[in-house]
């Protein structure tokens, strides 16, 4: 998490992570395992709760999806008659068949979590679908996805790799040989094959995947180093996890090769070498990376290939995640320590915590901390619980923190199949997967989640009873053990936590040992024991990494948000404030559970604080300026200059174009190539990219003029140049050298270029390899007196 959140990366157990899979270990004797593993899905089955809602929900989803539509492309390009209608969205772009690699691994995990027969079958079915494309095919390969040649016709993707072999790459980052993201796709097919094998042992599962992989191995022997490095530089997902996992099941040394192969020196290095470099990557390209090194470690025992995952799983949660446990704005890392500069409707993209919770569990696999733990609870309680909406079974792609944003969820019409979708299939699944792990002889208890399992090495029926994060204690009974035995049980005690946590064996307080972010009682245990840990759900406020006057309110693990209202119309209101020496004790309890009320601290006025992540449809505001009674009054005179001076250029106004609006952009008449309209806290723009263009026309009128436009202060890398009736009237540089804000550049206009005229074309066109703004709208107004030149 972040640098002021020491509760969760606190201390010696941080520094113990970074040390090594061994170190830190000096409370063993007091029941620590040094490694652990979880208790296989199929033995939870969740008590009822959110989370137990949130899967019946997405298992309705699931079965409501057609396995012939998600494999229409697979059979068509194989030259079957496919058995049903593609579907929309992404699947009827050139990322087609991404979503049924997601989908096959979210039927296994639904299997598992519930025991749902029919999930079974239709992966079974599956399997059996792609078997039959792959020998129409005859080469190993099965896939769905498209390649857009230069033409515009969409053929079969197949045709970019005998490209690739002969040494023709091609890739601005997503795209490859006009193909996008294929190895993305390829590795959640492989995933999705990889887990069927897993689960239930379906052979033929994995002979698809030994065949598929067949195909690729001649692509890559084809590449010398350097040829591999600019292939790598187009995301590839998890693609080293899925060869290093084929080295795994058939000990065949070549999968191995290949999967060392992959491996992006540009990324990865200076994460290996201890050095955050992260910043303007697209992060979920990222995380897949560090998984797949993580399992080619876990196989093959190198140190070094530790090294990276580890650090930057310490960088990105400790510098670059927001309170809820997600990351990234506009799916890239920013600089380190910079998210109060990054609070944006673009926040947080639902596979980045997929990835970061699946890596986390790698980590933690390898040394029981409970510092993981703290973040994984954060991320998977505010933000995967956020992601699905329980009306509609519709999921996020991003989960905006902007003041006032509304969350977007997928739709009911199954037209949409983003990335996102894919994964929020996965983790709507699987909610039972990390709740009890066992090492040593002893368990662990990480997540305080509802659920009964079963502990097969001990002959043992736990039930966990709770309520939390809603109310403060969590009881553990052995329902069943085959024989009483001395072992030992750990409870998580989160770092916010920490000293003052209660634990009672059979309804009597005891004195656990601690180590590690754990309550330890190891003792004779017989069937009907039961052992509760009471953690304290206090209101605490914490801080940005960077920032210590950008706040957030929590209680417990749980992030609360203001609660702003319907999603109805826009947001117009100002952001609220937090003023005052002494906030929390302004919080009120309200009748509502984990609810408040507040009273004199909110600037314009005081507001309900309620959970976040269920604030499906309604507004919240999650992060706050902070000010004392004299800041405030200064933060105030500075917001009546600043409207004072957009009043002043209001009155001054000759014509005004909102780009990115479709309206505005009609009248003014606008035309463009390659260019795309977008959108970033609560403004509307437009950009173009290289090769393309857009150009308005704007009212005129007599007297020296300024043409004035609105960028983000942190773009940066962009070169451009604007000019009015085909004359060049500047040439703009984007550089990223002002944080936090949106600046407005102004452009005087000669005036022998605008002398006797009525309107004036103006045309953003950018630099080659580069981009043209995006541009937050443009305004025409006439200069101040005495300062045309």
């Amino acid at each position: 998490m972040q640098g002021t959140r020491r509760e969760v990366m606190a201390g010696a157990s941080a520094l113990a992570l970074l040390a090594g899979p061994t170190a830190g270990f000096a409370a063993l004797a007091a029941g620590l395992p040094r490694r652990a593993t979880p208790l296989p899905l199929s033995a939870v089955r969740l008590r009822p709760s959110d989370y137990a809602t949130a899967v019946e929900v997405n298992r309705a989803y699931l079965l409501r999806l057609s396995a012939d539509r998600l494999l229409h492309n697979f059979r068509a390009y194989a030259g079957l008659k496919p058995k049903g209608e593609v579907y929309g969205g992404w699947e009827s772009d050139t990322i087609a068949g991404h979503t049924l690699g997601h989908y096959m691994s979210a039927l296994v995990l639904l299997h598992e979590q519930t025991g749902d027969a029919q999930a079974k079958r239709r992966a079974d079915y599956i399997v059996d679908e792609l078997a039959d494309a792959q020998a129409a095919r005859g080469n190993g390969y099965i896939g769905a996805m498209q390649r857009k040649r230069k033409d515009g016709t969409v053929v079969d993707a197949i045709e970019i790799f005998p490209e690739i072999i002969k040494g023709d790459i091609r890739s601005g980052g997503f795209d490859l040989n006009g193909a996008w993201s294929p190895f993305y796709t390829v590795h959640k097919l492989f995933a999705g094959l990889l887990d069927i094998h897993a689960s239930w042992g379906n052979a033929k599962a994995l002979s698809v995947a030994i065949a598929f992989a067949g195909y690729f191995e001649p692509v890559f022997a084809a590449l010398d180093d350097a040829q591999m490095q600019t292939m790598l530089g187009t995301e590839y997902g998890g693609l080293n996890e899925s060869f290093a996992e084929l080295f795994a099941r058939t000990k065949d040394r070549k999968w191995l090769a290949i999967a060392e192969r992959l491996y992006d020196r540009k990324v990865l290095d200076p994460l290996t070498a201890g050095q955050d470099k992260l910043a303007n990557f697209h992060a979920n390209t990222q995380v897949p990376k560090l998984i797949g090194l993580a399992r080619i470690h876990e196989l093959t025992g190198e140190p070094a290939k530790a090294a990276a995952p580890r650090f930057f799983w310490q960088a990105v949660t400790k510098h670059h995640s927001y309170v809820i446990g997600g990351n990234a704005d506009r799916e890239y890392f920013s600089e380190p320590d910079s998210i109060s500069r990054h609070i944006t409707e673009q926040t947080c993209e639902h596979c980045n915590t997929y990835n970061m919770l699946k890596l986390t569990r790698q980590l933690y696999s390898w040394q029981p901390d409970g510092a993981l733990f703290d973040y994984y609870e954060r991320a998977h309680l505010n933000h995967v619980m956020a992601a699905q909406d329980p009306k509609t079974a519709g999921f996020t792609y991003m989960t905006p923190l902007l003041t006032g944003a509304v969350r977007g969820y997928s739709t009911s019409a199954d037209d949409a199949f983003w990335c996102c979708v894919g994964t929020g299939m996965e983790s709507h699944a699987k909610h039972g997967e990390s709740i009890f792990w066992e090492g040593e002889g002893a368990l662990l208890v990480n997540l305080y989640i509802p659920a009964d399992a079963t502990w097969r090495a001990r002959g043992a029926t736990l039930t966990l009873d709770t309520r939390y994060p809603f109310e403060p204690t969590s009881t553990l009974t052995l329902t069943q053990l085959a024989r009483p035995g001395r072992f030992a049980i750990a409870l998580r005690v989160p770092g916010w936590a920490a000293g003052k946590a209660v634990v009672r064996v059979n309804g009597q307080p005891v004195t656990p040992s601690f180590a590690s972010g754990y309550a330890i009682v190891e003792r004779r245990w017989k069937a009907g024991d039961s052992v509760a840990i009471t953690l304290p759900l206090e209101l605490r406020i914490e801080a940005t990494p960077g920032d210590d006057r950008t706040v957030a309110i929590l209680r417990g693990p749980m992030v609360l948000a203001a609660d702003l209202g319907t999603t109805e119309g826009d947001w117009t209101s100002p952001d609220p404030a937090l003023v005052g020496t002494d906030l929390l004790a302004s919080f009120r309890p309200s009748a509502t559970p984990a609810s408040y009320t507040t009273s004199g601290i909110v600037r314009p006025g005081d507001l309900s604080f309620v959970p976040f992540y269920k604030q499906y449809e309604r507004r919240s505001a999650v992060y706050f300026k902070r000010f004392s009674e004299g800041e405030w009054k200064t933060e105030q005179a500075a917001f009546v200059a600043e409207q004072a001076r957009l009043k002043d250029i209001a009155a001054r106004s000759v014509d005004v174009v909102h780009l990115g609006e479709m309206q505005p952009e009609h009248d003014h008449g606008l035309t463009s190539e390659l260019s795309f309209p977008t959108s970033y806290r609560n403004r509307n723009g437009r950009d173009a990219r290289s090769g393309g263009f857009f150009e308005f026309t704007m009212k005129a009128k007599p007297g020296p003029l300024v043409l004035q436009a609105t960028y983000w202060g942190e773009e940066r890398g962009r070169d451009f140049d604007i000019l009015v009736d085909n004359v060049k009237i500047a040439t703009q540089r984007l550089s990223g050298d002002v944080p936090g804000k949106f600046i407005d550049i102004e452009y005087p206009l000669p005036p022998a270029l605008t002398d006797k005229k009525s309107e004036l074309k103006v045309r953003f066109v950018p630099h080659d390899r580069s981009s043209a703004g995006p541009v937050f709208g443009v305004v025409l107004f006439t200069a101040k007196p005495g300062t045309a030149k």
